[in-house]
């Protein structure tokens, strides 16, 4: 029997990654924009679990846990979103480790580099950051931010944090076929975030196989996607009968997202909760 209700956001960030707000704020947000059932899928981190779970509980709502796994393709990142995974999977666990460590070494590199010629300091960057949460490059733009030398996260990303610009460092991600066999294999459901925006669709032969390692479906609600990539998809999760979602990618004040602008249909979120065997709702 379905426990849940809609409406359904299965994609936001706390400040346990690179959003703006505690996980029980980003709770308390969501409910506020009549969300009832919600997952946090911070980047490669399940540690603000137990307090979204805590606040969803108080709030009436239904708790998804999440996460949001790096992974990559040649030169462009691939955001695999990971539902009701088992957060003690030895192989997972292992990953993320590998690229949250990743993450603080170029973190340091590229401070290292912006301060060569900006009025900026490592601990300029660890004052944006909250205890457990490891740097990256929001934090760095929300340094630059506080430091008068860019207006927003958006003027930071698009100039001094750009990868075009001798600024930046290249994370360590796994691919993405790999990046979806750690989340099935920790007993998860793998969904696809954004994946028709302005970097266009991934290689149809890529999508096999990763459809072949256990994907789930496509996030293809989201404002960064462009229609004419999700067309092409929406096809394609009606011939192989996949999960569509729909989700706002919250954080905060760091994104003009807001809590419910897309959700996920109540018959997507009963097939993701069927599917997965790592962990399980929290509900209310």
């Amino acid at each position: 029997m379905q426990r849940f209700a809609g409406p359904s956001d299965l994609h936001l960030h706390s400040v346990h990654s690179d959003g703006t707000e505690s996980a029980a704020e980003v709770m308390a947000s969501a409910h506020r924009y009549g969300l009832r059932t919600v997952a946090l899928t911070d980047h490669d981190t399940t540690s603000g679990w137990a307090e979204a779970a805590e606040a969803t509980a108080s709030l009436g709502m239904t708790f998804i846990p999440g996460m949001e796994l790096s992974a990559k393709y040649e030169w462009r990142s691939v955001h695999v979103l990971a539902y009701l995974i088992d957060p003690d999977d030895a192989a997972l666990r292992a990953m993320t480790d590998r690229i949250r460590s990743s993450r603080l070494d170029r973190a340091r590199t590229m401070a290292d580099r912006i301060s060569r010629d900006y009025d900026l300091d490592w601990d300029d960057i660890v004052a944006q950051t909250s205890d457990g949460a490891t740097v990256g490059r929001p934090h760095i733009a929300d340094a630059l931010v506080a430091r008068g030398h860019v207006h927003d996260r958006t003027e930071a990303f698009a100039s001094i944090l750009s990868p075009a610009g001798d600024y930046y460092v290249a994370l360590y991600a796994p691919d993405p076929v790999t990046a979806v066999r750690l989340v099935t294999g920790a007993g998860g459901v793998a969904i696809i975030a954004h994946p028709a925006g302005r970097a266009g669709l991934l290689p149809m032969t890529l999508m096999e196989r990763m459809l072949e390692a256990g994907l789930g479906g496509f996030e293809l609600a989201h404002r960064e996607n462009l229609e004419p990539g999700v067309r092409t998809l929406r096809r394609l999760c009606v011939e192989r009968d996949l999960i569509v979602t729909g989700s706002s990618d919250y954080h905060g004040s760091g994104k003009p997202n807001l809590p419910g602008e897309n959700t996920t249909a109540d018959d997507m979120v009963a097939r993701l909760i069927s599917r997965a065997t790592g962990s399980a709702p929290v509900y209310a």
